[in-house]
């Protein structure tokens, strides 16, 4: 079966991250299932977030409001900031509700072969923070990946320049990993930031 209003539904759902042709043409035909106001609220809330939601004026993270719920709220540690890849990273460094700091968050990382350098995200404005003179420490907390290896190498060069302190998150074994399965540079970086017991 195809028609061009179902076409443009899976081709549309096919450019959304993680979804292959086969979940788009599934999740298509789930939505051409659903009662027809089940796909209202679905498409009402699709565009109410998209009209509502905006990134936080000091931090970057997502946010209603004229500032996040993070940075409003004066219990947080203002000297300790946590900069990271996009917004989603906030939410899953939240739900271990153990840092009490605030974020900054840089909505991407540098990338020469893609045309991504320091002027693309939101180093400057991460530069302008520390400057305000409030910030003792800055937790570097992008992907161990080249990328985020890269940016975080050149933001604690900057920090240094400020005199700042940068730390990195660390790396190693997950718990409840077995040593078989855990890749040589995850090994390498276990055994490099082990600490004493």
């Amino acid at each position: 079966m195809s028609t061009r209003s179902l076409d443009n539904l899976i081709a549309r759902l096919n450019r959304l991250p993680g979804v292959g042709v086969k979940t788009a043409q599934r999740l298509a035909f789930h939505v051409l299932s659903m009662p027809a106001e089940e796909v209202e609220g679905l498409s009402s809330a699709l565009l109410e977030a998209k009209s509502r939601i905006h990134y936080c004026p000091v931090c970057g993270n997502y946010t209603e409001e004229e500032l996040c719920e993070i940075c409003s709220d004066n219990r947080r540690d203002r000297s300790l900031i946590c900069v990271v890849r996009d917004a989603r990273d906030v939410s899953h460094l939240e739900r271990m509700r153990e840092y009490r700091g605030c974020y900054h968050v840089l909505g991407g990382t540098l990338s020469p072969m893609d045309g991504v350098g320091p002027d693309d995200i939101r180093i400057a404005e991460l530069v302008s923070r520390v400057k305000e003179g409030q910030v003792k420490e800055v937790i570097l907390a992008t992907n161990p990946d080249v990328e985020g290896e890269a940016t975080a190498s050149y933001i604690a060069g900057k920090l240094k320049e400020l005199g700042v302190k940068a730390t990195r998150i660390a790396y190693g074994i997950p718990i409840g990993g077995n040593l078989e399965y855990v890749d040589e540079m995850t090994l390498f970086k276990a055994m490099e930031n082990r600490r004493e017991v």
